[in-house]
């Protein structure tokens, strides 16, 4: 199969783009500099140079291709309403170019703020009222016809080599001369290993089961106080609980994001798509890779 990545030079693209080729298909990846073609390139990929903002390219992209897998997000979270337009414009635009076709695109959203059932997310539990709406974009056109699924990354995909949000805690802890943590930190956060992630990006394109939603998590709930815990032990800083307010001083753009509690199953993911994870947890992952 031949499959247009968007995101394709990014942390989690170019595990995407190596899973995909080892598996046998053609990749071509959506490239926004001259240094992110090389990389794509250099993974053996054909390249198509722009960014999301060049609609005219990501239907061209997705009009050669047999498959769309939209890992691509403008990641400056003091942004974030204007990146979730975006990302929303960009899904629009790839699958009005896929509609009437049986092809495969997965659309990549996010666990962190969906609703508990029986005390879990589950694949059952559905958007509401989330800035991002990459989940519901992608709903709408599965409803319409287009063979539209989502993957629902864990907030922390991990690895060497990780520009996300538990560097910035560790950045901040750092910073601040503490390793805070939110009020008691028993909220959970989930967790996926970067590589078990991009297995789960190819079975979905595979699969292509329309509407489908995916739950890829490998650790299902680990409290943040936890994280806090290690990170203090790490940097030899003390682990501190913080008020609301300063939560929001510690942590700054992302204090809201540290504040959920998201603990979420995977069970039907494994179901569907045959995949389990196997790659190491993220407190092993930071032990080792992270300071």
């Amino acid at each position: 199969m031949k499959v247009f990545v968007t995101g394709a030079s990014g942390f989690i693209g170019t595990a995407v783009i190596r899973e995909l080729i080892t598996a046998g298909h053609q990749v071509i990846g959506l490239a926004r500099s001259e240094k992110s073609a090389e990389i794509i390139s250099d993974l053996g990929a054909k390249v198509i140079l722009g960014d999301l903002e060049n609609l005219d390219l990501l239907k061209q992209g997705a009009s050669q291709a047999d498959g769309v897998i939209h890992t691509a997000f403008f990641h400056d979270f003091t942004q974030f309403a204007k990146a979730a337009e975006m990302d929303k414009t960009a899904i629009n635009m790839m699958c009005e170019v896929l509609l009437g076709t049986n092809k495969p695109i997965v659309v990549t959203a996010g666990i962190l703020g969906l609703p508990l059932i029986d005390g879990n997310i589950t694949e059952e539990s559905k958007s509401q009222g989330i800035p991002r709406s990459s989940e519901t974009t992608a709903l709408s056109w599965a409803e319409k016809g287009v063979n539209a699924s989502v993957i629902r990354l864990a907030p922390s995909v991990h690895d060497k080599g990780d520009k996300g949000f538990v560097p910035f805690i560790i950045a901040q802890a750092r910073k601040n001369g503490i390793s805070a943590y939110p009020g008691n930190g028993n909220n959970r956060w989930t967790a996926v290993h970067r590589l078990d992630a991009a297995k789960a990006f190819r079975l979905a394109l595979e699969k292509s089961a329309r509407g489908a939603l995916y739950n890829v998590v490998g650790d299902t709930g680990i409290e943040v106080k936890k994280i806090a815990e290690l990170i203090g032990e790490k940097l030899n800083l003390p682990v501190v609980s913080v008020s609301q307010d300063e939560s929001a001083q510690h942590f700054e753009w992302m204090s809201r994001f540290i504040a959920f509690d998201s603990p979420a199953t995977n069970f039907k993911t494994q179901e569907q798509l045959g995949w389990k994870t196997t790659r190491i947890g993220l407190l092993d992952d930071m032990d080792q890779n992270y300071f």
